[in-house]
C-alpha cells in the first residue's frame, strides 16, 4: 500500500527556514508530479510548489524562498523553505499525481497526513 509521509515541520520565528520531508514508502512514484499544498483553517488547500517530468512550478507568494527536490534514490520530497513570514503558517501536505501538470487538489491521488509548520512573528 502506497503511502506518503511527512516530517519536519514546527515553530520557527519570522525569518527562519524549514526543510519539509515527504518520504514515499509501498511504491516508487518517478512518473507522478509530487507537490507540496498547504491549507489554514477555513480555507481551501493550495498548491505550494510542484516538481514533475516538465520542471518545477512555485506559487508566487514562495518564489525565491521555497525549493522543491526530490531525492530518487530515497524516494523522498523535499521542501527547503527560507525567509519564512507569518503568512506561510499552515498544515503542509506532500501528495502526489498522475498527472505532470497537476496544480489542483483533485488532480492528486496519493496524500500524506501533513505537518504543521508555525510561523511567529
Amino acid at each position: 500500500q502506497a503511502q506518503l509521509a511527512e516530517s519536519g515541520g514546527g515553530l520557527v520565528q519570522t525569518g527562519g527556514s524549514l526543510t519539509l520531508s515527504c518520504a514515499a514508502s509501498g511504491r516508487t512514484f518517478t512518473n507522478y508530479a509530487m507537490g507540496w499544498f498547504r491549507q489554514v483553517p477555513g480555507k481551501e488547500r493550495d498548491i505550494v510548489a510542484r516538481v514533475s517530468g516538465i520542471g518545477t512550478y512555485y506559487a508566487d507568494s514562495v518564489k525565491g524562498r521555497f525549493t522543491i527536490y526530490r531525492d530518487y534514490a530515497k524516494n523522498t520530497l523535499y521542501l527547503q523553505m527560507n525567509s519564512l513570514k507569518p503568512e506561510d503558517t499552515a498544515v503542509y501536505y506532500c501528495a502526489a499525481s498522475p498527472l505532470n501538470w497537476g496544480m489542483d487538489e483533485n488532480q492528486y491521488t496519493y496524500w500524506g497526513q501533513g505537518t504543521q509548520v508555525t510561523v511567529s512573528s
